[in-house]
Protein backbone atom coordinates (compact mmCIF):
# COMPACT_ATOMS: atom_id res chain seq x y z
CA UNK A 1 0.00 0.00 0.00
CA UNK A 2 2.78 2.43 0.95
CA UNK A 3 4.69 1.74 -2.26
CA UNK A 4 1.56 2.28 -4.33
CA UNK A 5 0.90 5.61 -2.56
CA UNK A 6 4.50 6.69 -3.11
CA UNK A 7 4.30 5.87 -6.83
CA UNK A 8 1.03 7.78 -7.14
CA UNK A 9 2.45 10.83 -5.34
CA UNK A 10 5.50 10.81 -7.63
CA UNK A 11 3.29 10.53 -10.71
CA UNK A 12 1.16 13.45 -9.54
CA UNK A 13 4.26 15.57 -8.97
CA UNK A 14 5.54 14.74 -12.45
CA UNK A 15 2.23 15.67 -14.08
CA UNK A 16 2.05 19.00 -12.26
CA UNK A 17 5.32 20.05 -13.86
CA UNK A 18 7.42 22.92 -12.44
CA UNK A 19 4.42 24.20 -10.50
CA UNK A 20 4.65 21.29 -8.07
CA UNK A 21 7.71 22.89 -6.50
CA UNK A 22 5.87 26.04 -5.47
CA UNK A 23 4.48 25.94 -1.90
CA UNK A 24 0.84 26.76 -1.26
CA UNK A 25 0.32 30.42 -0.55
CA UNK A 26 -2.57 32.77 0.15
CA UNK A 27 -3.54 32.81 -3.51
CA UNK A 28 -3.34 30.30 -6.37
CA UNK A 29 -0.15 30.40 -8.41
CA UNK A 30 -2.27 30.07 -11.56
CA UNK A 31 -6.10 30.27 -11.69
CA UNK A 32 -6.59 26.69 -12.88
CA UNK A 33 -10.14 25.64 -13.71
CA UNK A 34 -9.59 22.06 -12.61
CA UNK A 35 -11.11 22.92 -9.20
CA UNK A 36 -13.34 25.70 -7.86
CA UNK A 37 -10.59 27.24 -5.73
CA UNK A 38 -8.16 27.08 -8.70
CA UNK A 39 -6.11 24.21 -7.30
CA UNK A 40 -4.65 22.41 -10.36
CA UNK A 41 -5.67 18.97 -9.04
CA UNK A 42 -9.03 17.26 -8.51
CA UNK A 43 -9.29 13.79 -6.99
CA UNK A 44 -11.96 11.19 -7.61
CA UNK A 45 -12.79 7.62 -6.71
CA UNK A 46 -14.31 5.36 -9.36
CA UNK A 47 -16.52 2.50 -8.20
CA UNK A 48 -17.94 -0.47 -10.08
CA UNK A 49 -19.48 -3.76 -9.08
CA UNK A 50 -17.02 -6.63 -8.66
CA UNK A 51 -13.99 -4.40 -9.28
CA UNK A 52 -11.51 -2.74 -6.95
CA UNK A 53 -11.91 1.03 -6.65
CA UNK A 54 -9.67 3.30 -8.70
CA UNK A 55 -8.32 6.68 -7.64
CA UNK A 56 -8.17 9.32 -10.34
CA UNK A 57 -6.47 12.69 -10.44
CA UNK A 58 -7.22 15.41 -12.99
CA UNK A 59 -4.14 17.63 -13.28
CA UNK A 60 -3.10 20.82 -15.05
CA UNK A 61 0.64 21.23 -15.56
CA UNK A 62 1.84 24.63 -14.37
CA UNK A 63 4.91 26.37 -15.82
CA UNK A 64 7.44 28.32 -13.76
CA UNK A 65 6.02 31.49 -15.31
CA UNK A 66 2.45 30.33 -15.96
CA UNK A 67 0.30 31.32 -18.90
CA UNK A 68 -1.65 29.50 -21.59
CA UNK A 69 1.33 28.99 -23.89
CA UNK A 70 3.77 28.31 -21.06
CA UNK A 71 1.47 25.79 -19.36
CA UNK A 72 0.93 23.96 -22.65
CA UNK A 73 4.68 23.80 -23.19
CA UNK A 74 5.12 22.48 -19.64
CA UNK A 75 2.43 19.84 -20.20
CA UNK A 76 4.07 18.63 -23.41
CA UNK A 77 7.44 18.47 -21.68
CA UNK A 78 5.79 16.34 -18.98
CA UNK A 79 4.31 14.15 -21.72
CA UNK A 80 7.75 13.39 -23.13
CA UNK A 81 8.93 12.15 -19.74
CA UNK A 82 5.78 10.20 -18.93
CA UNK A 83 5.77 8.58 -22.36
CA UNK A 84 9.21 7.11 -21.73
CA UNK A 85 8.58 6.10 -18.12
CA UNK A 86 5.15 4.52 -18.66
CA UNK A 87 5.33 3.30 -22.27
CA UNK A 88 2.46 5.52 -23.38
CA UNK A 89 0.84 5.04 -26.78
CA UNK A 90 0.72 8.49 -28.40
CA UNK A 91 -0.49 7.46 -31.85
CA UNK A 92 -4.06 8.74 -31.50
CA UNK A 93 -2.85 11.97 -29.92
CA UNK A 94 -0.41 12.49 -32.77
CA UNK A 95 -3.26 12.15 -35.26
CA UNK A 96 -5.13 15.13 -33.75
CA UNK A 97 -2.26 17.09 -32.19
CA UNK A 98 -2.31 19.86 -34.79
CA UNK A 99 -6.04 20.43 -34.25
CA UNK A 100 -6.03 20.88 -30.48
CA UNK A 101 -2.53 22.20 -29.73
CA UNK A 102 -2.10 25.49 -31.62
CA UNK A 103 0.72 27.92 -30.98
CA UNK A 104 -1.68 30.42 -29.40
CA UNK A 105 -4.25 28.44 -27.39
CA UNK A 106 -7.51 30.11 -26.35
CA UNK A 107 -10.07 29.18 -23.72
CA UNK A 108 -9.78 27.99 -20.15
CA UNK A 109 -7.11 25.36 -20.80
CA UNK A 110 -5.30 23.50 -23.55
CA UNK A 111 -4.10 20.23 -22.02
CA UNK A 112 -5.01 18.39 -18.82
CA UNK A 113 -4.03 14.96 -17.57
CA UNK A 114 -6.10 12.27 -15.91
CA UNK A 115 -4.05 9.83 -13.85
CA UNK A 116 -5.79 6.58 -12.84
CA UNK A 117 -4.13 4.46 -10.18
CA UNK A 118 -5.04 1.14 -8.59
CA UNK A 119 -3.21 -1.27 -6.34
CA UNK A 120 -1.14 -3.86 -8.16
CA UNK A 121 -1.65 -2.25 -11.56
CA UNK A 122 0.32 0.12 -13.74
CA UNK A 123 -1.14 3.63 -13.82
CA UNK A 124 -3.34 4.60 -16.76
CA UNK A 125 -2.99 8.07 -18.26
CA UNK A 126 -5.53 10.08 -20.23
CA UNK A 127 -5.32 13.55 -21.75
CA UNK A 128 -8.10 16.14 -21.99
CA UNK A 129 -8.05 18.54 -24.93
CA UNK A 130 -10.12 21.69 -25.38
CA UNK A 131 -12.50 21.86 -28.38
CA UNK A 132 -12.62 25.65 -27.88
CA UNK A 133 -8.85 26.06 -28.02
CA UNK A 134 -9.22 27.95 -31.34
CA UNK A 135 -12.36 29.76 -30.18
CA UNK A 136 -15.87 28.53 -29.48
CA UNK A 137 -16.98 29.01 -33.09
CA UNK A 138 -14.49 26.34 -34.23
CA UNK A 139 -15.30 23.68 -31.61
CA UNK A 140 -17.73 21.60 -33.67
CA UNK A 141 -15.37 21.53 -36.65
CA UNK A 142 -12.45 20.47 -34.46
CA UNK A 143 -14.37 17.59 -32.93
CA UNK A 144 -15.84 16.48 -36.25
CA UNK A 145 -12.41 16.49 -37.90
CA UNK A 146 -10.79 14.69 -34.96
CA UNK A 147 -13.41 11.94 -34.96
CA UNK A 148 -13.01 11.54 -38.71
CA UNK A 149 -9.24 11.18 -38.43
CA UNK A 150 -9.68 8.58 -35.71
CA UNK A 151 -12.02 6.48 -37.84
CA UNK A 152 -15.16 7.70 -36.06
CA UNK A 153 -16.46 10.19 -38.59
CA UNK A 154 -19.81 8.39 -38.86
CA UNK A 155 -20.36 8.92 -35.12
CA UNK A 156 -20.41 12.71 -35.32
CA UNK A 157 -23.99 12.93 -36.68
CA UNK A 158 -25.09 10.59 -33.88
CA UNK A 159 -23.62 12.91 -31.25
CA UNK A 160 -25.21 15.94 -32.89
CA UNK A 161 -28.63 14.28 -33.13
CA UNK A 162 -28.68 13.20 -29.49
CA UNK A 163 -26.63 15.76 -27.56
CA UNK A 164 -26.26 18.96 -29.62
CA UNK A 165 -29.92 19.63 -30.32
CA UNK A 166 -30.28 22.98 -28.53
CA UNK A 167 -28.30 25.65 -30.31
CA UNK A 168 -26.42 27.91 -27.92
CA UNK A 169 -27.10 25.61 -24.94
CA UNK A 170 -25.34 22.37 -25.89
CA UNK A 171 -21.63 22.59 -26.70
CA UNK A 172 -18.50 20.46 -26.82
CA UNK A 173 -16.45 20.96 -23.66
CA UNK A 174 -13.71 18.28 -23.72
CA UNK A 175 -12.12 15.78 -26.08
CA UNK A 176 -10.19 13.01 -24.34
CA UNK A 177 -7.86 10.17 -25.32
CA UNK A 178 -6.49 7.23 -23.37
CA UNK A 179 -2.74 6.89 -23.92
CA UNK A 180 -2.67 3.10 -23.96
CA UNK A 181 -2.66 0.37 -26.57
CA UNK A 182 -5.34 0.73 -29.21
CA UNK A 183 -7.48 -2.25 -28.23
CA UNK A 184 -8.14 -0.89 -24.74
CA UNK A 185 -8.03 2.85 -25.38
CA UNK A 186 -11.07 5.11 -25.41
CA UNK A 187 -11.83 8.20 -27.41
CA UNK A 188 -14.23 10.41 -25.44
CA UNK A 189 -16.29 13.43 -26.43
CA UNK A 190 -17.93 15.62 -23.79
CA UNK A 191 -20.95 17.89 -24.24
CA UNK A 192 -22.11 20.48 -21.69
CA UNK A 193 -25.87 21.07 -21.41
CA UNK A 194 -26.77 24.54 -20.13
CA UNK A 195 -30.27 24.88 -18.62
CA UNK A 196 -30.98 21.21 -19.34
CA UNK A 197 -33.84 19.10 -18.08
CA UNK A 198 -33.71 15.39 -17.33
CA UNK A 199 -35.26 14.54 -20.67
CA UNK A 200 -32.36 16.26 -22.46
CA UNK A 201 -29.71 14.02 -20.92
CA UNK A 202 -31.90 10.92 -21.28
CA UNK A 203 -32.03 11.64 -25.00
CA UNK A 204 -28.28 12.17 -25.06
CA UNK A 205 -27.72 8.83 -23.31
CA UNK A 206 -29.92 6.96 -25.77
CA UNK A 207 -27.17 7.28 -28.39
CA UNK A 208 -25.36 4.39 -26.67
CA UNK A 209 -26.68 0.81 -26.53
CA UNK A 210 -27.50 -1.04 -23.33
CA UNK A 211 -27.93 2.00 -21.08
CA UNK A 212 -30.49 2.05 -18.28
CA UNK A 213 -32.37 5.27 -18.98
CA UNK A 214 -34.60 4.81 -15.94
CA UNK A 215 -31.55 4.58 -13.67
CA UNK A 216 -30.13 7.70 -15.31
CA UNK A 217 -33.31 9.69 -14.63
CA UNK A 218 -33.37 8.47 -11.02
CA UNK A 219 -29.76 9.49 -10.43
CA UNK A 220 -30.35 12.98 -11.83
CA UNK A 221 -33.28 13.46 -9.46
CA UNK A 222 -31.34 12.08 -6.49
CA UNK A 223 -28.34 14.32 -7.20
CA UNK A 224 -30.16 17.53 -8.09
CA UNK A 225 -33.41 17.20 -6.16
CA UNK A 226 -35.61 17.65 -9.23
CA UNK A 227 -35.97 17.25 -12.98
CA UNK A 228 -34.75 20.69 -14.06
CA UNK A 229 -34.17 22.96 -15.71
CA UNK A 230 -30.69 22.93 -14.14
CA UNK A 231 -29.62 26.54 -14.40
CA UNK A 232 -26.35 26.53 -12.48
CA UNK A 233 -23.25 24.64 -13.63
CA UNK A 234 -24.34 22.46 -16.52
CA UNK A 235 -24.83 18.72 -16.59
CA UNK A 236 -22.32 17.12 -18.94
CA UNK A 237 -22.61 14.09 -21.21
CA UNK A 238 -19.68 12.04 -22.38
CA UNK A 239 -19.51 9.32 -25.02
CA UNK A 240 -17.02 6.44 -24.84
CA UNK A 241 -15.78 5.15 -28.19
CA UNK A 242 -13.93 1.83 -28.08
CA UNK A 243 -12.04 -0.22 -30.64
CA UNK A 244 -14.52 -1.40 -33.28
CA UNK A 245 -17.00 1.45 -32.82
CA UNK A 246 -17.96 3.30 -35.98
CA UNK A 247 -21.23 5.23 -35.90
CA UNK A 248 -22.22 5.15 -32.23
CA UNK A 249 -20.50 5.01 -28.83
CA UNK A 250 -20.20 1.91 -26.67
CA UNK A 251 -20.85 3.80 -23.45
CA UNK A 252 -22.24 6.98 -21.96
CA UNK A 253 -21.50 8.91 -18.77
CA UNK A 254 -23.32 11.80 -17.14
CA UNK A 255 -21.41 14.27 -14.93
CA UNK A 256 -23.53 16.13 -12.40
CA UNK A 257 -22.13 19.17 -10.50
CA UNK A 258 -23.82 18.13 -7.28
CA UNK A 259 -22.21 21.01 -5.35
CA UNK A 260 -24.43 23.47 -7.21
CA UNK A 261 -27.66 21.78 -6.12
CA UNK A 262 -27.08 21.35 -2.37
CA UNK A 263 -26.65 23.63 0.63
CA UNK A 264 -23.46 22.01 1.93
CA UNK A 265 -21.26 18.96 1.66
CA UNK A 266 -23.24 17.09 4.28
CA UNK A 267 -26.24 17.18 1.96
CA UNK A 268 -24.01 16.30 -0.98
CA UNK A 269 -22.63 13.30 0.91
CA UNK A 270 -26.13 12.08 1.73
CA UNK A 271 -27.12 12.33 -1.92
CA UNK A 272 -24.03 10.49 -3.14
CA UNK A 273 -24.60 7.66 -0.65
CA UNK A 274 -28.20 7.37 -1.83
CA UNK A 275 -27.06 7.22 -5.46
CA UNK A 276 -24.57 4.46 -4.68
CA UNK A 277 -27.23 2.46 -2.91
CA UNK A 278 -29.54 2.92 -5.91
CA UNK A 279 -26.75 1.60 -8.14
CA UNK A 280 -26.04 -1.39 -5.88
CA UNK A 281 -22.51 -0.25 -4.99
CA UNK A 282 -20.53 -0.65 -1.78
CA UNK A 283 -20.22 2.81 -0.21
CA UNK A 284 -17.14 1.97 1.88
CA UNK A 285 -14.45 3.06 -0.64
CA UNK A 286 -16.15 6.44 -1.08
CA UNK A 287 -16.43 6.96 2.69
CA UNK A 288 -12.74 6.10 3.14
CA UNK A 289 -11.71 8.41 0.30
CA UNK A 290 -13.75 11.26 1.73
CA UNK A 291 -12.34 10.71 5.21
CA UNK A 292 -8.80 10.85 3.84
CA UNK A 293 -9.28 14.30 2.32
CA UNK A 294 -11.77 16.15 4.54
CA UNK A 295 -10.33 18.66 7.03
CA UNK A 296 -13.54 20.27 8.30
CA UNK A 297 -17.12 19.38 9.23
CA UNK A 298 -19.06 18.65 6.05
CA UNK A 299 -21.74 21.17 7.01
CA UNK A 300 -19.25 24.05 7.07
CA UNK A 301 -18.67 24.32 3.33
CA UNK A 302 -19.83 23.27 -0.12
CA UNK A 303 -17.72 21.99 -3.00
CA UNK A 304 -15.54 19.38 -1.32
CA UNK A 305 -17.82 16.88 -3.10
CA UNK A 306 -17.84 18.55 -6.50
CA UNK A 307 -19.26 16.14 -9.06
CA UNK A 308 -20.83 12.72 -9.21
CA UNK A 309 -20.89 10.80 -12.47
CA UNK A 310 -22.90 7.79 -13.61
CA UNK A 311 -21.22 5.48 -16.12
CA UNK A 312 -23.52 3.40 -18.32
CA UNK A 313 -22.71 0.79 -20.94
CA UNK A 314 -19.14 -0.20 -21.77
CA UNK A 315 -16.45 -0.46 -20.62
CA UNK A 316 -17.09 -0.18 -16.84
CA UNK A 317 -20.53 0.89 -15.61
CA UNK A 318 -20.50 2.45 -12.18
CA UNK A 319 -20.25 5.72 -10.27
CA UNK A 320 -17.38 8.18 -9.83
CA UNK A 321 -17.27 10.88 -7.14
CA UNK A 322 -15.00 13.91 -7.59
CA UNK A 323 -13.39 15.51 -4.54
CA UNK A 324 -11.70 18.89 -4.18
CA UNK A 325 -8.63 19.29 -2.00
CA UNK A 326 -9.75 22.83 -1.05
CA UNK A 327 -6.07 23.70 -0.93
CA UNK A 328 -6.65 27.42 -1.41
CA UNK A 329 -10.19 28.09 -0.24
CA UNK A 330 -13.42 26.68 1.18
CA UNK A 331 -16.73 27.85 -0.27
CA UNK A 332 -19.15 28.72 2.54
CA UNK A 333 -22.38 26.71 2.74
CA UNK A 334 -25.47 28.19 1.18
CA UNK A 335 -28.23 29.51 3.41
CA UNK A 336 -31.03 28.15 1.21
CA UNK A 337 -31.52 24.95 -0.72
CA UNK A 338 -30.38 25.08 -4.35
CA UNK A 339 -32.24 22.10 -5.77
CA UNK A 340 -34.12 22.45 -9.02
Amino acid sequence: MAKSADRSTKLLGEALGPGCLRPLSAAPYWPSNVADDHTPVEFSVALAQNEPPAVRMIVESIAEQPGRRANLAAALSVLDRLSTQHQLDLRRLDVVRDLFLPADPQGDFAFWYALIVQQNAAPAIKVYLNPEVRGRAHANTLVSTALDRLGLGAAYPTVVQHALRREGLDRFSFFALDLMDEQRARVKTYVSHDDAETEDVVRAASAAPDVDLGLLADVVKLACGGTGPFTRRPLMSSYNFLAGDTDRPSGYSLYIPVRDYVQDDLEACERVLTIMTRCGLDTTPFVLALASIVRRPLGEGVGLIAHVSLRLGKPRPGVTVYLSSEAYDVTPPRTTAMSS
